[in-house]
């Protein structure tokens, strides 16, 4: 993993509480909170600035066609989240992913190397078939008893996706205090 192990370390104490929400209040509600996904960016925003200075570091070359910019790296994770957050909003428009989930995706992409791009793939395909086998296990069982009245029981098809993509970047970024550079 190219995430530096620092960064990872010092990211994951204040996602993790996000992450937690996120995750309950989707299986409570089936929404994800904007308030959550603010306090997410927020996280990256101020944490970043002292973790990934902008104002100092390498300044990593990236080419758009005939044009070569030069940003520093924590610019370049800031683009994530725009980049991002058009593929959600197109997706949201054709009904393939909710906008909570658009908008937390977009936020989390942040704390997401580009170079770490198929390791997250990986650990999203991990963490949908645990969470989706999890819930739909205790949904029909006595489980289910703990937490009656959630939305996520009684939706059909659908699913919280909050619990998966929560815990995807919390197992990113705990992957990363292990494993990254």
């Amino acid at each position: 993993m190219h995430i530096p192990a620092a960064a990872a370390a010092w990211f994951l104490p204040f996602v993790l509480p996000i992450c937690f929400y996120v995750a309950f209040t989707d299986m409570r509600e089936m929404r994800i909170k904007n308030h959550a996904v603010m306090a997410l960016l927020v996280v990256f925003l101020v944490v970043g600035l002292f973790v990934l200075p902008p104002w100092s570091g390498e300044w990593l070359p990236g080419t758009f066609g005939p044009v070569t910019v030069k940003l520093p790296l924590y610019a370049w994770q800031l683009l994530h989240i725009v980049v991002v957050l058009i593929v959600g909003i197109v997706l949201n428009a054709a009904g393939i992913m909710g906008a909570g989930d658009a908008k937390f995706c977009a936020a989390a992409a942040a704390f997401v190397w580009a170079s770490d791009f198929m390791w997250v793939f990986i650990i999203l395909s991990a963490t949908l078939l645990g969470a989706f086998c999890s819930h739909r296990l205790a949904k029909h069982t006595r489980l289910r008893q703990i937490a009656p009245h959630w939305d996520s029981w009684d939706r059909g098809k659908q699913f919280p996706m909050g619990l998966t993509l929560a815990g995807s970047l919390v197992a990113y970024l705990i992957l990363g205090i292990i494993h990254g550079s």
